[in-house]
């Protein structure tokens, strides 16, 4: 059985997306393209540029986006006007002609690469999909498990808890996805284990909720902005020690494997080491651009994320549709499935769908 942790569905990026209206969405994409491997590039003639026009330097919250009369594009392009010339950012596969992506589609994306099962997490960039991701898991239920979003920030005021306990009690959703960078909505206004937090890490604990954490290294944007949230998310573990925790996106390359190899602080592996957590496998989406598939330089990462955290704590992901900017689904699952001689067997059925299913409780097809 192979699952894919880490898949999108969304609907057209032109409208509110699920947001309170399309200016709040339009931001939440400004914000996220402001720190992008994404290749952009000036519209008139492709000459590759950078997204420095889109924010002020040294104010990483929504105050900080510079007003380039930024817009969703065709083609998998977000754009912006800056002094006079259209930029436009890859953010999407070229492919993708329209900014949306039903559930159809990763549906056939799914039967095409041989996936039994994906999770459907839900970033403020792509839209508010709460909603949608029920819907899909509902539609779909043998073939996906969505998860709810919530206004990270604010997950502890009592407007957003009730947004909580209505998509668990009417929609049915058993999982949460919080990313750490969408704290900059409101500024970084305190850090993940403030006491205007606390209610929102009780009730996940209380209610048994999944949670989906996707750390980030800002406000400061380096290693030591990671490690003060990756160590204020472990003194949250320390008083709710049965959150099960699934960790998105890989330990970033650039902070812990400059060499070639990772080399993890004692202080991280302490987190990552919390029993209930597992942590994702995916490469391709962050250097697929600059590595050649079958990558052998994330195998070797691989390697080590294994050596150091065990086979059975990790699990395979995409970032379906964006990926696709980079390589194919099918190559972003081959480089694990069809490569990797250092894992046995037993090693990529874990990593490929039994730990992620075992963890969001999915049955085999069939079953």
């Amino acid at each position: 059985m192979i699952v894919d942790c880490h898949a999108h569905i969304f609907t057209h990026w032109i409208g509110a997306c699920g947001h309170p209206t399309r200016e709040v969405h339009k931001r939440y994409l400004q914000r996220v393209v402001t720190r992008t491997v994404a290749p952009t590039f000036r519209l008139r003639d492709g000459k590759r540029a950078d997204t420095k026009a889109l924010f002020r330097a040294g104010d990483e919250g929504w105050t900080g986006l510079a007003d380039v009369d930024f817009r969703v594009g065709r083609f998998g392009q977000l754009e912006f006007t800056h002094e006079g010339e259209d930029y436009g950012v890859q953010y999407m596969p070229v492919g993708m002609q329209e900014q949306v992506a039903p559930p159809e589609l990763m549906l056939a994306q799914m039967m095409n690469a041989g996936v039994d099962h994906c999770i459907l997490q839900a970033g403020g960039g792509y839209g508010a999909m709460t909603e949608m991701n029920a819907f899909a898991g509902q539609q779909y239920p043998g073939r996906m498990t969505g998860l709810m979003h919530v206004d990270e920030a604010m997950a502890g005021t009592p407007a957003e808890l009730a947004k909580v306990d209505r998509a668990v009690d009417e929609l049915g959703l058993r999982g949460l996805y919080f990313g750490v960078d969408a704290m900059s909505r409101h500024g970084f206004p305190w850090p993940l284990d403030a006491e205007e937090m606390a209610p929102f890490w009780d009730k996940l604990a209380r209610r048994g909720i999944l949670l989906c954490f996707e750390i980030s290294s800002g406000p400061t944007y380096d290693v030591a902005g990671y490690m003060a949230n990756l160590t204020a998310f472990g003194r949250v573990l320390a008083r709710h020690p049965s959150l099960r925790v699934h960790m998105a996106m890989s330990p970033p390359v650039a902070f812990f494997a400059r060499n070639g190899r990772y080399q993890f602080p004692d202080e991280a592996l302490a987190v990552w080491r919390h029993e209930p957590m597992v942590l994702e496998v995916m490469f391709p989406i962050t250097y697929g651009g600059v590595w050649d598939y079958p990558y052998p330089e994330a195998q070797t990462l691989i390697e080590d994320m294994k050596n150091q955290l065990g086979a059975h704590r990790l699990m395979w992901g995409s970032d379906m549709p964006n990926v696709e900017r980079f390589c194919t689904y099918k190559q972003s699952l081959d480089y694990v499935r069809r490569y990797c001689p250092f894992l046995t067997a037993r090693d990529k059925d874990l990593i490929l769908g039994e730990t992620c299913a075992a963890f969001y409780g999915i049955c085999r097809p069939g079953a």
